[in-house]
């Protein structure tokens, strides 16, 4: 009768076989941060945000293992599965805080947009690997179009952040595959122009009845609200003004853990989840930042070292974006909470409390296991 007998060794290595050590690692200290950070500012949630990570922990593994040829297949179907439930939303989406963003399935209710950080990004490494060695203007007109119609769709809700994000994704891997720097010379300037006119002529744009045609009212108010809080310090300006009172009294080394008066006295809003930087600076000052830079940017480098060691175009690009994206939610949370950004709801990577977000950020992660897996199987 044969014996079977599985290797403690064995399993433990087949186990950890998909995961990248030093991304893991840098992950680890993240999220070890997150739960510190959540057992100051808003400890009734530290079991709620423990599920969280396990359940981001098993997706991220789960993906690791996907090799990633099959991850760029499930590109298209993705994407139209994403398209299919946000113009389900815009029809049947329930409204909450004037906001159509979510969509009921069955006995629970998703929120589409967070697909489409993903399926964005696959969808277009996905076309621009089809195209490879002849991509041209063209390509890159279908790849807009590819990315104007589900950010469309998100910013109607409205979503600002998450359109924001959706289409920094899918702008990385336009740029990556070659875009011409021409071509973003007038964007630019034109941007400098229309940033420079709000800021010059801030105080008449902002006045009542003031129409911007291309804003809605409340985005208006956003921007309004970033060039001078103190005119509704009570109100709009309320966010802002706390949140950087708080990383202001951090100074350099911080109040101490579950020290913050600031957090403790529940002058931070949404202390727990776009604001949380406040909380870290507050406790842990300058210092403490400066950390969770550094390893946010290692966490950066290390996905652009797996971009660019990549074995296809495809996976280049896809992991080029994803690690871009890390970026983008750091910068512009840091960037709207001390006060230089408006505020658009983008939560803080890896930190802040939520379970979709976090999932899709760990999935994010896997992908970029993934790639490297391939790379190093294409080794031997």
């Amino acid at each position: 009768m044969m014996e079977w007998r599985i290797h403690p060794v064995a399993l433990i290595r087949g186990f950890l076989r998909p995961i990248d050590p030093p991304l893991f690692l840098l992950l680890s200290v993240l999220l070890a941060a997150s739960m510190m950070l959540m057992q100051s500012a808003s400890p009734e949630r530290m079991q709620a945000q423990l599920l969280n990570t396990g359940v981001a922990l098993a997706m991220m593994w789960i993906t690791a293992r996907i090799p990633a040829s099959r991850l760029l297949s499930m590109a298209l179907p993705l994407y139209l599965v994403g398209v299919l439930l946000l113009i389900g939303v815009a029809l049947f989406g329930e409204v909450s805080k004037g906001a159509q963003r979510w969509l009921h399935i069955g006995v629970t209710r998703i929120q589409p947009s967070e697909l489409m950080k993903i399926a964005m990004p696959l969808m277009l490494a996905w076309y621009f690997q089809q195209r490879e060695g002849a991509i041209g203007l063209r390509d890159f007109i279908v790849a807009a179009v590819l990315l104007a119609v589900p950010v469309g769709l998100i910013v109607t809700q409205p979503d600002l952040g998450t359109s924001l994000l959706v289409a920094a994704a899918g702008f990385y891997v336009i740029y990556f595959a070659g875009l011409s720097w021409r071509l973003l010379v007038p964007v630019f300037v034109l941007g400098v122009i229309g940033i420079g006119a709000i800021v010059i002529f801030g105080d008449t744009l902002c006045q009542p009845g003031m129409d911007w045609q291309i804003l809605r009212e409340y985005q208006k108010q956003r921007v309004c609200t970033l060039l001078d809080p103190t005119s509704d310090p009570l109100g709009r300006g309320f966010h802002i003004i706390q949140s950087t009172i708080a990383i202001g009294s951090g100074g350099l080394f911080g109040k101490g853990w579950l020290n913050g008066t600031q957090t403790h006295l529940s002058f931070i809003p949404e202390r727990h989840t776009d604001f949380i930087f406040a909380v870290l600076a507050e406790e842990f000052g300058l210092v403490g930042a400066l950390v969770l830079l550094v390893v946010l940017m290692l966490m950066i480098l290390r996905g652009l070292v797996i971009a660019a060691q990549a074995s296809t175009l495809g996976t280049r690009l896809l992991a080029g974006a994803i690690t871009m994206i890390f970026f983008t939610y750091a910068f512009v949370n840091m960037g709207m909470v001390s006060g230089i950004l408006p505020v658009v709801g983008v939560p803080l990577p890896f930190i802040s409390y939520g379970g979709t977000a976090l999932v899709t950020l760990c999935v994010g992660v896997g992908m970029l296991m993934s790639i490297h897996r391939e790379r190093q199987q294409s080794q031997t």
